[in-house]
């Protein structure tokens, strides 16, 4: 089925805006290099300037072509730029690239000149790219729409190829995209796209994305992304990409972000610059990488293997040292290096000299390379079901010679049976890299992110598509009567979960010391008491709590030093009383938040809580809402999940008890977003099986219109 984008990517034809025959000059540069990457259709410079442009008509304005335009490049100055646009629309063109700068990223007169790009495409339909683009690549088609060095093409330069499967790169950085691209093809990593979105006019990260996902010949995806504008797109484009296991490999910058979070709870306090990208990177099953070296090296190992059946490593190598450096390195990454059963070593033994080692790592030595015991022992381990990845760590700097034989070599990273990644600790030479490529393998030469890569793999096998939960199907219920003030208490914040189907403790809110004789009645020993004012929102910072009272005495004693502790340290304070409930059983404490973040709407978040939640950090965040199904594997990945599973001897939590209560609050948030901000439950006990949870303190903060 066609995509609206192919006549972007695959045009027939090609004006040139601003084309020019001066080679030192960005225009000139993008003619010469669509040329010298054999552009195979037709291609039209405009510029009122010249007749003729590399043996090529030059065209006064576009209107004067009279042929059918698929794409047009803009490289002339901004304040032109608008004007050339609208012939090009009248001229019926369907799509743009705009190269030149000076616009949204300026401010100003500047951004005004974006913004009447941005009419103009809605008006008009042409689709635009840009501005301060820096163009793309279709290395299928043959499209260099770039003037990027990266694509330059040099006489009798023949480019190393190592994958049949391609990787496709979308950046809204044309420097860094085109970087990433840079380096994958040093490796030997096809390439099917590499595109830059520039300012997102019109076009944006999340279509180019779109059609990457359905492109049938893109295999992997690299992202490197500062932020998301078309946020449904890529949301919709995210998802696509889970559904059909097409990977993708993100890199998130402005992490470090200097904004600062306002926050009521620690929920959102607690929620880094890219909190929320992560959730939802987490929630596709993207691959999150925070160096380029590292990305690519990713994309390499994903191109060249399948995936992984498990997560157990053989180490094989010609020097005992590296082998063990590399056994190391897939350990610490939470691989598996397992000692080989005694008939496979056995049948490995037979292939190496008595001082090599065959239990895992497997030390095969120079002289057992060369009586073809490497060779052997990859066959031998390729077929055997006690592994599932296999790392080979070798020397690869000679000029002349590689420890493989084609012939021998090819069928086995052919047959794909599992995961083969090689590992050089010499700087590998060209020779060996091509004669590698031809077997269809990549040569790494980074220990670590080698170590990273089989890691991801592992993941990517591992990862499930959550199914979406829809809010429509679940009854909403009216809360406005719990919404009427600008700020909740912990008492109003609790009467609002009750009215929406969450189950708190019964407790009383006591407003005068008479009332507290039927609260305890009501209540029973042992009880807890807090101060309540829509004022203070953490209660237990000026001496508001009480906890294990045990007698009629110790109540009247706790109700006045709370009224006197919360008098002192906030005078201002409105005071609605003090609420008086029953002492929780014992159980793991744990948090439950929401807050909602600008670019994608509410987050639901779950960690270690109690008083020392923003001291660890233990936390995970998704895009609410979530089942209890992906809510109990929030849980699982946390550092703390031993403790909800019995942690050294302790009855296992009701853990299922817990991860609906989580699905509860985030269809509440989902469904409440455009009144409430955040929601924090702190601590949530979580009792052993069978007995449920209890919310011991909620909070519930108001959006700010």
């Amino acid at each position: 089925m066609p995509h609206p984008l192919d006549s972007f990517f695959a045009p027939d034809s090609i004006a040139l805006i601003g084309a020019s025959r001066d080679l030192e000059k960005i225009p000139g540069g993008l003619l010469s290099m669509l040329r010298k990457n054999e552009y195979p259709g037709r291609i039209y410079p405009i510029n009122p300037n010249y007749g003729d442009i590399d043996g090529l008509k030059c065209y006064k304005s576009i209107s004067d072509v009279g042929q059918p335009i698929d794409l047009a490049i803009v490289i002339i100055p901004a304040r032109a730029v608008l004007a050339a646009l609208e012939q090009c629309a009248a001229a019926g063109v369907k799509n743009a690239v705009i190269i030149s700068s000076g616009f949204a990223e300026e401010g100003g007169d500047s951004a005004a000149m974006q913004d009447a790009i941005v009419a103009l495409a809605k008006r008009t339909g042409m689709r635009i790219s840009g501005p301060n683009a820096e163009g793309f690549l279709s290395e299928v088609q043959k499209v260099a729409a770039t003037f990027s060095p990266t694509v330059d093409v040099k006489p009798g330069d023949v480019p190393l190829v190592a994958t049949k499967r391609r990787a496709a790169i979308v950046a809204q950085s044309g420097g860094i995209g085109f970087a990433i691209k840079h380096r994958a093809k040093a490796l030997g990593v096809a390439i099917s796209y590499c595109v830059s979105a520039g300012n997102e006019s019109d076009l944006g990260a999340g279509e180019f994305l779109d059609y990457m996902v359905q492109d049938a010949s893109t295999d992997v995806i690299l992202l490197f992304i500062e932020g998301i504008r078309d946020v449904d797109k890529f949301l919709a484009a995210a998802r696509r990409a889970a559904e059909t296991g097409k990977p993708v490999i993100v890199t998130k910058v402005g992490r470090s972000g200097a904004g600062e979070r306002a926050a009521a709870s620690h929920t959102a306090s607690m929620a880094g610059w890219s909190a929320a990208y992560d959730a939802v990177f987490a929630k596709c099953g993207f691959i999150v990488s925070n160096d380029l070296d590292e990305a690519v090296t990713i994309a390499a190992v994903l191109t060249t293997n399948p995936l992984p059946k498990g997560d157990r490593v053989a180490v094989l190598t010609v020097s005992g040292g590296a082998g063990i450096w590399g056994a190391d390195t897939v350990a610490l990454q939470g691989l598996q290096v397992p000692e080989l059963s005694p008939a496979i070593q056995t049948e490995i033994k037979k292939l190496l000299p008595s001082y090599g080692a065959a239990g895992n790592p497997i030390d095969v030595t120079a002289q057992g390379v060369h009586s073809g015991g490497l060779q052997n022992s990859i066959d031998l381990l390729s077929a055997s079901d006690e592994v599932d990845a296999i790392l080979v760590v070798l020397s690869l700097s000679s000029d002349t010679r590689v420890p493989f034989r084609q012939a021998e070599l090819r069928p086995v990273i052919s047959a794909q049976h599992k995961p083969i990644v090689f590992y050089s600790y010499t700087l590998p030479s060209a020779f060996a890299r091509s004669e590698f490529a031809a077997c269809g393998a990549v040569v790494l030469s980074g220990l670590t992110h080698a170590g990273v890569a089989m890691r991801r793999m592992v993941e990517r096998a591992r990862f499930k598509m959550a199914p979406e939960v829809d809010t429509a199907t679940v009854p909403g219920r009216d809360l406005s009567a719990h919404l009427k003030s600008a700020t909740l208490s912990e008492h109003d914040s609790k009467s609002l979960l009750r009215a929406a189907g969450i189950a708190v403790p019964e407790e009383v809110l006591v407003t005068e010391k008479s009332g507290l004789d039927a609260a305890v009645v009501q209540v029973g020993f042992p009880l807890v008491a807090k101060i309540q004012s829509r004022d203070i929102p953490h209660k237990s910072e000026v001496g508001g709590v009480r906890v294990g009272i045990a007698s009629k005495g110790e109540v009247f004693l706790a109700y006045e030093a709370l009224l006197n502790n919360a008098r002192r340290h906030r005078p201002d304070a409105d005071i609605q009383g003090v609420l008086v409930g029953p002492m929780a059983n014992k159980g793991v404490e744990i948090i439950v938040g929401t807050m909602l973040d600008a670019t994608f709407g509410p987050m639901i978040m779950v960690g270690l809580g109690g008083v020392t939640t923003e001291l660890f950090r233990d936390v995970v965040y998704r895009p609410a809402p979530v089942s209890a199904v992906e809510a109990g594997a929030m849980l699982a990945e946390l550092k703390a999940a031993p403790l909800l599973n019995g942690f050294r001897g302790a009855a296992q939590a009701d853990v299922p008890a817990l991860a609906q209560l989580i699905a509860q609050v985030s269809v509440l948030a989902a469904q409440q977003a455009r009144e409430i901000s955040e929601i924090e439950l702190n601590p949530v006990l979580v009792h052993p099986e069978g007995q449920g949870v209890t919310i011991v303190d909620a909070l519930v903060v108001r959006k700010k219109f």
